[in-house]
């Protein structure tokens, strides 16, 4: 089955947390603390497999989660490391954010790499907090946790040339006689269900030839199925558009390649503006040969007239498709927008009241004080009441009416209010 489209949810190992200990030994009087860090949790990575060419491994493996950091221990030993998650893609995927729908990577390299999400950091262990004024410190740091996102993978095949025409035109025999693909050939219409791919070989140069299903009118704006797989021709570098010139189907071959020029330029303005070869197929069975010269005055460009099925005319089309590769500059990744790895957020906060009339405190700086903060150590618990008055935590609840004794709510965090 063919898949080129999926939504995934990843999420990288969160930080272990770092551990109290103090050193003990016999004849060893006050050793001192000894508290590990935490370990860091695993990255979720994306790589090129050369050997997949579909996300149909997505169908139903939609959540990916790395291995989460090692807690500390004593002795200062550190917490073990998350293993690192790799996903597998095909080459050409695009990762898109879905919530802002920019691309976020274009995994286009036969050996790319791409690190998504990195693994939460290890929190301290105590030992980290002795200093020559606190000699036995009695609280750690908690490793730091990461949050889960949801991405579009896109599937955008690689190729050099797309052949785009109606359906029926002869299209897949024209890929099966110029390339070792073997896709499915029959005498009706959407027998191609899904791109097929071949390699090109003439004379001393190669290149890729990518056969999108057949377009109808209309599928620029999603009628038919060539709208579903437009998107694997973004990246070619030249079209071969081919028409029936026999209009055996009861068409008129020039209305053909006026309709299919307009669906590429409703889907995509790139699309367009690709150079393209006319390919006129079927001359074998075409009545009268004057239909080739008018159909080329009316285009306004030269024509290939060709017949697939008993490989008239191939070689001199191929000739002028290989010329026309020499002349083009080379294919080039997508281009990614400025934005991804999202800045930790320590400094925001939001102050509302909850349903039973306490006030609850949420944001990126509570998130960071839940991390550093042992409410049960008079060090760490001084730290936390100067960073409330100090971030202007303190004001805002006062201006949000909060009085002597009321409850305010700060993840797991609850206290009561006193001036």
């Amino acid at each position: 089955m063919f898949l080129d489209f999926a939504t995934v949810f990843v999420k990288a190992g969160n930080g272990g947390d770092g551990v109290v200990s103090f050193h003990t030994e016999k004849y060893v009087a006050k050793g001192g603390p000894d508290g590990g860090d935490g370990g860091k949790g695993g990255d979720i990575v994306f790589k090129v497999d050369n050997n997949s060419s579909t996300l149909i491994d997505f169908r139903f493996a939609k959540h990916f989660r790395a291995e989460n950091g090692g807690n500390g221990a004593g002795k200062n030993c550190r917490g073990k490391n998350g293993k690192d998650l790799i996903i597998k893609v095909p080459q050409g995927t695009v990762i898109r954010d879905k919530k802002s729908g920019k691309a976020i990577a274009d995994m286009f390299y036969p050996d790319s790499q791409f690190v998504c999400c990195k693994g939460g950091l290890g929190g301290k262990g105590n030992a980290r907090f002795a200093t020559a004024q606190r000699k036995a410190p009695r609280f750690c740091q908690l490793g730091e946790k990461t949050q889960e996102r949801e991405l579009l993978l896109e599937l955008k095949t690689i190729a050099d040339v797309g052949l785009v025409g109606f359906p029926n035109v002869g299209k897949s025999t024209f890929l099966s006689v110029v390339s070792g693909a073997k896709p499915k050939i029959a005498n009706y219409h959407f027998t191609t269900l899904t791109p097929n791919l071949g390699v090109v070989k003439f004379r001393d140069s190669s290149f890729v030839l990518a056969d999108i299903p057949g377009l109808i009118e209309g599928a620029g704006e999603g009628a038919g199925l060539g709208h579903k797989f437009l998107r694997h021709i973004e990246r070619v570098r030249l079209i071969i558009h081919v028409v029936d010139i026999s209009g055996s189907e009861g068409r008129d071959p020039y209305e053909d390649f006026l309709t299919i020029n307009k669906e590429l330029g409703n889907y995509s303005e790139h699309l367009a503006s690709l150079p393209q070869i006319v390919c006129a197929n079927k001359c074998d069975i075409l009545q009268n040969k004057q239909d080739i010269s008018a159909f080329e005055k009316k285009i306004g460009q030269k024509v290939f007239p060709i017949s697939a099925i008993s490989h008239q005319g191939v070689d001199a089309l191929l000739s002028e498709v290989t010329q026309k590769l020499s002349e083009l500059p080379p294919p080039q990744p997508l281009e990614i927008d400025d934005y991804y790895e999202e800045v930790p957020d320590n400094a925001s906060f939001e102050v509302f009241r909850g349903s039973d009339g306490s006030f609850i405190v949420e944001g990126g700086l509570i998130d960071m004080l839940s991390r550093n903060v042992i409410l049960s150590e008079y060090e760490s618990y001084h730290y936390f009441q100067k960073v409330l008055e100090e971030r202007g935590v303190i004001k805002a609840l006062r201006a949000a009416g909060i009085k002597e004794g009321d409850i305010v709510r700060m993840k797991d965090i609850e206290f009561e209010y006193t001036e």
